[in-house]
């Protein structure tokens, strides 16, 4: 916890603190500052402007976790309404083979409310580590963060494994930032260094012009995120068991500042880009939102999902959800049909693990030709709904 105060007899009344202030937790009366503690989060801001020194904060300081003898490699068992995520799955497949590598056992934790853990002893766990209770139900920094670092500080774990999500990105570096150790995000390859036992990651860098290789030497545990779709996951074998280790969990130790109140979920006409079999994605060449219906008939011909690139959606055509690349979503479908898109590297490192890539784009220059497995050079506008036609009539025998 942290402790916050001013200092009466070095306060002149100046408000400077009030306007530094960016949560509005600070009031002046008889020209003294005043801080309301119930909405201070604590970030300093007061402190630094005050040129009098009347503001003290005071933090607990935080430990590194304790690196001798840290043992195991840990997933995140990212969930939504009870159901495990892809990419959870993913992460077992390749925490199983980090995990044999270092001759250690591989472990999820799993926060939540009700959860049935057998799907992830079926793909690869040998350890869950469950923490139940209603507080979890629905993924949140402060519960979260807390549980985690109880668990990593108890077990201590070599490695612990992320998905590149929304609440990846969101959970993992609060728990790195606890633990004092190091975190290497967005990640496409991890192997081990079984000498040193390191955990070898990378990740592209500077654009994605190069791939650079990260080590975490000095601090466990090692820690890295992964963008879904990137791994492969691992046979289930039906039947398997492991060991169930539950947490106690204690509201009251906890920060907890949200509240749930509601999901309101997109509403998408076709399947989830990351789960997706067939992408059909629209880029710039379009020239107009309302080009995207052809992207979106021949999506719903062949019963996939809407892609677009980030320049498409910088232009407001579509909503972010829909973009893949670099700052997008990572995907891998069996069909990737690239539509006015001229394949910068930042949409190819989104989708360029995709099985089959089909282009249409009217400049035969363009970028994605050179990684495309079939390109069609030509007006978009006539190839679509014709490539739709064709679909339509095929499907209908």
């Amino acid at each position: 916890m942290a402790d916050i105060r001013v200092v009466r007899e070095e306060c002149v009344g100046c408000g400077g603190c009030v306007a530094a202030c960016p949560f509005g937790c600070i009031r002046m009366e008889d020209g003294i500052a005043i801080i309301d503690l119930d909405s201070c989060n604590f970030c300093g801001a007061c402190v630094t402007e005050c040129a009098f020194n009347a503001i003290i904060l005071e933090k607990d300081r935080l430990e590194p976790a304790a690196t001798a003898g840290a043992r195991g490699v840990w997933v995140f068992g990212e969930q939504r309404d009870g159901v495990f995520s892809t990419v959870t799955f993913e992460l077992l497949g390749e925490g199983r083979k980090l995990a044999d590598a270092l001759g250690d056992p591989l472990a999820v934790v799993a926060m939540g409310e009700g959860l049935a853990v057998d799907p992830l002893f079926a793909y690869g766990a040998d350890t869950v580590y469950l923490a139940d209770h209603p507080v979890l139900k629905d993924f949140r920094d402060g519960p979260y963060t807390h549980v985690f670092e109880e668990l990593v500080r108890k077990y201590r774990p070599e490695v612990c494994l992320f998905g590149a999500t929304s609440t990846g990105r969101s959970l993992a570096p609060r728990i790195a930032a606890r633990l004092r150790t190091g975190l290497t995000a967005d990640c496409t390859g991890l192997d081990i260094l079984k000498d040193e036992r390191l955990l070898v990651q990378t990740r592209p860098a500077f654009g994605g012009n190069i791939m650079a290789t990260i080590h975490c030497r000095h601090t466990k545990p090692q820690m890295a995120s992964v963008r879904p779709r990137v791994m492969k996951k691992a046979e289930p074998q039906p039947g398997r068991k492991g060991e169930l280790v539950r947490h106690p969990v204690d509201p009251s130790a906890m920060t907890i500042r949200t509240q749930v109140v509601e999901f309101i979920k997109e509403d998408i006409e076709t399947v989830n880009l990351e789960d997706a079999d067939i992408i059909v994605s629209g880029g710039r060449g379009l020239a107009d939102p309302k080009n995207f219906q052809h992207v979106a008939d021949l999506a719903r011909a062949l019963g996939a999902a809407v892609g677009a690139s980030r320049a498409a959606v910088d232009s407001g055509w579509i909503p972010y959800s829909h973009q893949v690349g670099q700052t997008g979503k990572t995907v891998s479908p069996k069909v990737y049909v690239a539509c006015g898109i001229s394949g910068a590297i930042q949409h190819l490192a989104g989708m360029s693990s995709s099985d089959l890539i089909v282009a249409v784009n009217k400049d035969p220059d363009a970028p994605i030709f050179k990684v495309c497995t079939y390109g069609v050079v030509g007006d978009l506008f006539q190839i679509l709904p014709a490539l739709t036609e064709a679909v339509k009539k095929a499907k209908a025998g």
